[in-house]
């Protein structure tokens, strides 16, 4: 058995979120607490448990490995293949309700199952097609769930299985989410009951719009390569719509203006009916729309316009109990929550996300110091009210008056769970989640005029008198991701990794990123590489300003992952005079080969400003490159496609600029591999070592 390394455990513990309780959900009466987690820190098989909230006693309810078939027991050659296969699986990964918290539904391995929270009885409901996405109607008598491609109704003992909405081509579902909506606007869902479980509204996706990319495996050459509809910027969405479904057979189509507002940002059904939020192409407008159950008819709740683009936020749009709208609107340097077009959070605030509604309340993330983020309740007599104390990143669910809060802090990546109810001691929810092998060491900085967030992370026993270190840059750096926080992110114990190697590791957080409100944000529209960049020099100079005699200027190296790749691979295009050797990772080199929602929202459409996509793509700076330059690339990748490597690599070659290309077979987005993460780590070390002649 190798000895345990932070990349190896990175990659066993799924960057420690195993056996780490997840995706808490409370009972209408508060009494229960269902959540996901596994039975180890190394255990992939996430197992549905419940804790009383009276007691703090904790119940496993259902152990995926426990479980036969849908027809009783499973036969024991397909038993012993599943286990043999639990690596390969997650077990439960989401499970919906019944209005009361009583009754879960979940979906493993194409089937579905039905379990009792309360006498504990879990049994598979026999259906018609493999089972995705089953959703419980709140009065707890029937599930809904895609099944090729249809939108399906069944009683809870299964019968009574029939299609509310059949697909009219291979290529159209009802009731799931597309691409865009997923990846870039926080929609997964595709389909909401009504309250009274008597109809849904569904979203209809027609993939043939889409073009086709093909995602081959070159190390299995006898493999088809997998053929994916996939929206590159500037090119056709998929065709997006809503239906109103009566269980009786009745469809109505939910009608707006689809070609002035293409994209559904969001949709739900409460006790005030079913609403939609929809976006223009170019994102500038936002229409949150009430529809007339009888007749799909819509008519508009809110409005919301920005010259740059309209920011999404995740739970919104929402209403109260009692029908009051709940918002964002961006005023000056302030991303605010509102109610009924008001808002009700003070300057300085910056929202985050809406996790929900519990009567009038509306429980909420939000950031005053950009380290930080935490829990917040809006009440309309008593306002806004932080719930949270402490550094960390801080986010939780209530309902019923109990209040489960999620901290993730130093030593804790994947976070401590309590609950709290009435006043009553925090009952901790047990996390199984292992320790790192490691502490990680930031130094918090405040660098320059643009009080740039800065993460210092130095070698282990590292003394003044030792003389300066050789600079490692570890940025993401992009709209994704913060990277500098108070959370004990996983990425810190990496940096802290490379610095024990003997670098002094800084990670920056520039314009773009998020926490530091609207103008901040906006302030790369139209432009994805200029003030990113930018912003890395001038931390790594303010930091060295700040520490003198510690960080060698002569010795810069930078490394990054996905937008950190990108950033990487232009810091040595384009500063060779600050940045000595690079290492990209899974880099979108051409900006024209990404999402148009993601990609438009900041370089607008390409056919309508092509000087922008020129300009932040990195194929025509590959003439000019002077310095080693790593590219890592996962051939499996179908979040940046593989081709992003390939061609910066094939321009490189062309203008004849040496550089280096690792391959990795089988790999997509994340490696997960135990012995690639390990191995992929210490390559990039050598090359760093090699480039900037440390041996």
């Amino acid at each position: 058995m190798p000895t345990d390394t932070l990349p190896r455990q990175l990659a066993r513990t799924r960057r420690f979120t195993l056996g780490a309780p997840a995706h808490p959900a409370v009972s209408a009466d508060g009494g229960t607490v269902l959540y996901l987690r596994s039975r180890a820190g190394d255990d992939p098989l996430s197992c549905l448990w419940a804790l009383d909230t009276a007691t703090g006693a904790e119940r496993l309810l259902v152990d995926p490995a426990e479980l036969g078939g849908p027809g009783g027991e499973l036969p024991e050659a397909e038993r012993v293949r599943r286990e043999r296969a639990r690596v390969l699986t997650a077990g439960i990964t989401a499970f919906s309700t019944d209005a009361t918290g009583r009754l879960a539904a979940f979906a493993l391995d194409g089937a579905l199952w039905l379990a009792d929270t309360v006498d504990g009885t879990v049994r598979p409901v026999p259906t018609a097609t493999a089972v995705y996405d089953p959703r419980l109607d709140p009065a707890g008598h029937r599930i809904a769930y895609v099944g090729d491609g249809a939108l399906r109704v069944a009683d809870l003992d299964g019968t009574d299985d029939r299609a509310l909405a059949a697909p009219e081509h291979a290529e159209v579902a009802y009731g799931v989410a597309d691409h865009v909506a997923a990846e870039s606007m926080h929609r997964t869902r595709g389909h909401w009951w009504s309250p009274d479980g008597t109809g849904l509204l569904v979203a209809r996706v027609d993939d043939r719009p889409l073009g086709r990319l093909h995602l081959a495996d070159p190390a299995d050459p006898q493999r088809r390569p997998r053929v994916i509809r996939y929206p590159l910027a500037g090119t056709a969405n998929a065709d997006v719509s809503l239906r109103l479904l009566g269980l009786d057979g009745r469809a109505t189509e939910v009608r707006w203006d689809r070609a002035g507002y293409e994209y559904l940002a969001a949709a739900g059904w409460d006790a005030h009916g079913p609403y939609a939020a929809v976006q223009t192409r170019d994102q500038r407008t936002v229409l949150v729309l009430a529809i007339d159950p009888a007749d799909g008819t819509t008519r508009t709740l809110a409005e919301q316009r920005d010259a740059h683009w309209v920011e999404l936020v995740p739970g919104l749009p929402v209403r109260t109990a009692g029908g009051a709208l709940a918002g964002s609107a961006d005023d000056g340097d302030t991303r605010h929550l509102t109610i009924d077009g008001r808002p009700v959070t003070p300057t300085g605030l910056q929202l985050r996300e809406v996790l929900g509604t519990d009567g009038d309340q509306v429980l909420f993330t939000a950031t005053e110091n950009p380290v930080e983020t935490h829990l917040w309740s809006y009440d309309p007599v008593a306002g806004p009210r932080r719930l949270s104390d402490g550094p960390g990143l801080h986010t939780g669910v209530r309902r019923g008056g109990t209040l489960v809060l999620t901290t993730r802090e130093p030593g804790a990546p994947a976070g401590r769970t309590t609950v709290r109810r009435d006043g009553r001691p925090a009952l901790p929810v047990t996390s199984y989640a292992q320790a790192p092998v490691l502490s990680a060491r930031p130094e918090l900085l405040r660098l320059g005029p643009r009080d740039l967030r800065a993460a210092l992370f130095l070698p282990t026993g590292h003394r003044p008198e030792d003389g300066p270190l050789p600079v490692l840059v570890d940025p993401y750096g992009g709209p994704a991701l913060q990277k500098v926080t108070t959370g004990g992110a996983w990425w810190d114990l990496v940096s802290q990794w490379f610095a024990d190697q003997g670098f002094a590791v800084l990670a920056v957080d520039g314009r773009g990123t998020p926490g530091r409100g609207p103008r901040w944000d906006k302030s790369v529209f139209g432009d994805k590489a200029g003030p990113a960049l930018a912003d890395q020099v001038e931390g790594l100079h303010e930091a060295a300003r700040l520490r003198p005699g510690l960080l060698d200027l002569d010795r810069v190296a930078i490394r990054g992952w996905s937008y950190g790749g990108y950033l990487a691979a232009l810091a040595v295009l384009r500063r060779p005079d600050v940045f000595h050797a690079a290492v990209a990772g899974a880099a979108p080199t051409d900006q024209r080969l990404y999402d148009t929602h993601w990609q438009e929202r900041f370089l607008g459409h390409p056919d309508e400003h092509p000087e922008r996509y020129d300009a932040c793509s990195l194929i025509g700076d590959a003439p000019g490159l002077r310095r080693p330059l790593l590219l890592i690339h996962g051939l499996a990748d179908d979040n940046v496609f593989p081709v992003h490597a390939l061609r910066l690599s094939g321009a490189l070659l062309a203008a004849g600029r040496p550089h280096e290309v690792l391959p990795l077979s089988g790999t997509t987005h994340t490696p997960s591999d135990e012995a690639v993460a390990e191995n992929l780590h210490h390559h990039q070390l050598d090359f760093l070592r090699r480039s900037l002649g440390l041996r």
